[in-house]
């Protein structure tokens, strides 16, 4: 059954098409052929709750489901991951690390 998520960085959105048996794994090397960015170079982070998605596990597995909003952060100079950037739509939901309503 084919689902699409959206991969969100700064004011880029992908629609990746998926299945939710594949793994976080599959998704990143669908999105290196998109960024040219290597796999270990990303991360994914589920929005709806915050948690960076693991390569070995399904997006079932993850609970990622049809349209999910996930993040992507790339790997920095300094070997640290960047901070999540994403250009406020109004469908979008804050991630809970930080105090409400600072928008």
């Amino acid at each position: 059954m084919a689902m699409y998520i959206r991969v969100k960085r700064s004011k880029t959105t992908y629609f990746i098409q998926c299945d939710p048996t594949e793994t976080t794994l599959d998704i990143k090397q669908k999105l290196h052929t998109l960024i040219d960015q290597p796999v270990n170079d990303q991360r994914l982070i589920l929005m709806s709750n915050g948690d960076i998605l693991e390569d070995s596990k399904t997006l079932a597995d993850q609970k990622v489901e049809n349209d999910a909003v996930v993040a992507l952060t790339l790997r920095k100079d300094d070997n640290e991951f960047e901070d999540v950037n994403i250009v406020k739509p109004n469908d979008f939901y804050q991630s809970r690390d930080t105090d409400s309503g600072n928008w």
